[in-house]
This record gives structure tokens, sequence and C-alpha cells, in this order.
């Protein structure tokens, strides 16, 4: 069975004339579901995908993760213990 991990997106996009930067924390199987999940919420504001760098992708531990939701979820069960 795979493991589902957690990775950190970061990068910027340019919307009018400025420049913005992202972090996105992700759960996924692979990195390039990671960086889709990330690229489709930063889509969904109105920036096209050719707008948008993305500067590191990395696995993180779950004790590194800042999103509270993500952090919540990736606990193990009284199962897995």
């Amino acid at each position: 069975m795979s493991e589902i991990k957690i990775y950190r997106i970061v990068g910027s996009y340019r919307k009018g004339h400025r420049e913005y930067l992202f972090r996105k924390e992700k759960r996924a199987l692979k990195e390039e579901d990671a960086i889709e999940k990330a690229l489709s919420q930063i889509c969904s504001i109105g920036v096209l995908r050719r707008q948008i760098n993305i500067h590191e992708v990395k696995e993180i531990a779950p004790e590194e993760c800042n999103d509270f939701l993500i952090k919540t979820l990736s606990k193990p069960t009284p199962t897995e213990e």
C-alpha cells in the first residue's frame, strides 16, 4: 500500500504588474500530484499556468507542516501505533 506524503511547494506568480510569492503544503502520493494540486488552486484565482514559477518542491515531515488540517490528517491512527 502506498504512503501519503506531505510536500511543500514554494514559488511565485505574476498577476497584473505585481509578483506574488506562495508556499503551499499538499498531501499526495507523488510529487507530481502535489504540484498539480497547488497549480490548480492558484489557477482558480485567475492566474494562468504559464505565469506560475515553481522554485522548490520538498517532502516534509508532519511536524514541519504549518497547516493544521494536514498535520491532523497525518497523525497515525491507534491501529497503526
